[in-house]
């Protein structure tokens, strides 16, 4: 898989990115330890070397795992994690960041994220010169290479900036959740900020394997999700229809097209998560498809029907 530089650091991603909020266990349901340390070993062997993770992932299990899945081969692979807003002040971000090197069994985080800006879920506000200024310092002791965002704003990014160099933003992003692009896109693209979309294939509802009448298990979050409420999923499905017969073309999922448009787009990347083995390398086929600038423009209608109906709420759940 050809690898894209990491903002502008020297750091090479992978366009697919392995995504590992499930291997948290916390707020899915059927996961297992080992089924999920074989669907990272597969999208190893199948050309991801991108790994996002975060401490909120299950109280730090999903690093753990990455730690037992990925450590021997620690040199060709990227971590990429995550310190939650409730430590932003620095001591509180100073540790955070070495239990997370402690459960990735490594000495240092390639992409270190502020998860949520301070503030949020109740936590407290702390002034982002104060944060910054502690990432800078864990950067210059070589613990982390590159700092990164996610779920920032425009504005937010642009003041971030100010205290140091940023080189991702990390925003829910898909053909059916793109919000990024009306605010922060254009600032990204200026100032050659990596976007690494989450919730890249809309939390599975863009595979298609969600029928009309689907309910989900108790427990399973994704029952909060805009796009399953009744008014956009009815309009979810007409565009899966339209999508059909693009994907079919292409001899691949309905999955895989929605990733390959979505890496199409200016600066982005597509973090996805898999369940098992076969998941993962499916996964990253999706790099393999060629869309042509007529495809892309379908494609995009497409999905606008979708996104037009939505609120300007950028937050993906009801919680």
């Amino acid at each position: 898989m050809q690898k894209r530089q990491l903002g502008t650091s020297q750091i090479q991603i992978t366009p697919i990115i392995m995504g590992t909020w499930q291997a948290g266990k916390r707020m899915w349901v059927g996961i297992e330890d080992a089924e999920t340390v074989k669907a990272m070993r597969a999208a190893f062997e199948a050309g991801i070397t991108t790994f996002d993770t975060a401490e909120a992932y299950g109280e730090g299990h999903s690093e753990q795992i990455i730690g037992q899945a990925l450590s021997d081969v620690r040199s060709q692979v990227v971590y990429a994690s995550k310190v939650f807003a409730n430590h932003l002040k620095p001591n509180l971000l100073v540790e955070a960041c070495e239990r997370s090197l402690k459960n990735l069994n490594t000495d240092y985080i390639d992409l270190y994220q502020i998860h949520w800006p301070a503030g949020t879920w109740n936590s407290e506000l702390v002034p982002i010169s104060e944060t910054m200024d502690a990432l800078n310092k864990l950067k210059e002791q070589g613990k982390i290479r590159a700092i990164g965002v996610s779920n920032f704003s425009r504005a937010q990014i642009e003041e971030a900036a100010q205290y140091g160099r940023i080189d991702s933003l990390q925003p829910p992003y898909s053909l059916f959740w793109r919000w990024v692009e009306k605010d922060a896109m254009s600032y990204c693209v200026d100032n050659h900020i990596s976007i690494i979309a989450y919730s890249s294939l809309a939390q599975g509802i863009l595979t298609g394997k969600f029928g009309p009448e689907h309910k989900f298990e108790e427990g399973d979050h994704r029952a909060k999700n805009k796009l399953f409420m009744k008014e956009n999923y009815a309009r979810v499905q007409t565009a899966l229809n339209q999508l059909r017969p693009i994907a079919a073309r292409h001899q691949t999922s309905l999955g895989n097209l929605a990733l390959a448009w979505l890496i199409s787009q200016p600066q982005t990347n597509a973090i996805v998560g898999a369940r098992d083995g076969e998941q993962a390398a499916e996964n990253a086929k999706a790099a393999e498809v060629k869309l042509s600038e007529e495809e892309l423009k379908e494609i995009d209608a497409i999905g606008r029907t979708v996104t037009d109906h939505l609120d300007d709420n950028p937050v993906m759940w009801n919680f």
